[in-house]
């Protein structure tokens, strides 16, 4: 099976989609800050977004393992298990990061302001997931998903900020 980022970056048009509205650049995995997870694990930046935020992959292994977000302001969560589920999310709710209670009258009005600046928004989501070969859940689930994971399992991937052996730990970007 090929792997999602090779796919991601042969195709096009899931790579445009990703960039924007998804905010999402392969190219941008560097952190600005010297960080690591508390409990010692693997972390591997792989993605990031415009305003210098990054993704990292937690542990050791593949595209499967968890997916740890990282703003630039000191706020981290947990936001996916596997690339797959990233993707599915960036997809389906592209502005999940303007998100504060979660509720679906929350998600309806962030949707309808993408919606308003890009009308063939959902067309190039769908040829987006489907050149990637990914089912899309609604945004609801992906949502509810997302704050279920960064809740229930982000509390075992805090995320140290450590300038000059003085570890500052990152605040969490969704509570419950």
């Amino acid at each position: 099976m090929e792997s999602l980022i090779t796919a991601v970056r042969e195709q096009d048009e899931a790579a445009r989609f990703l960039a924007w509205p998804g905010d999402f650049d392969l190219d941008r995995g560097d952190h600005v800050e010297e960080v690591h997870l508390a409990s010692g694990a693997a972390l591997e930046g792989f993605a990031g977004d415009g305003a210098g935020g990054t993704y990292f992959f937690c542990g050791e292994g593949g595209e499967e393992r968890p997916i740890l977000y990282a703003d630039s302001e000191g706020g981290a969560a947990l936001v996916a298990i596997g690339l797959s589920e990233l993707l599915r999310l960036l997809l389906v709710a592209p502005w999940w990061r303007g998100c504060q209670a979660f509720t679906d009258e929350e998600s309806r009005e962030l949707a309808a302001e993408y919606l308003q600046d890009i009308p063939d928004l959902v067309a190039r989501r769908d040829r987006a997931a489907a050149a990637l070969g990914l089912d899309l859940a609604e945004q609801a689930d992906a949502l509810a998903r997302l704050r279920e994971v960064a809740v229930r399992a982000g509390g075992n991937f805090g995320l140290i900020f450590t300038p000059e052996g003085h570890p500052h730990p990152y605040e969490p970007l969704i509570r419950n």
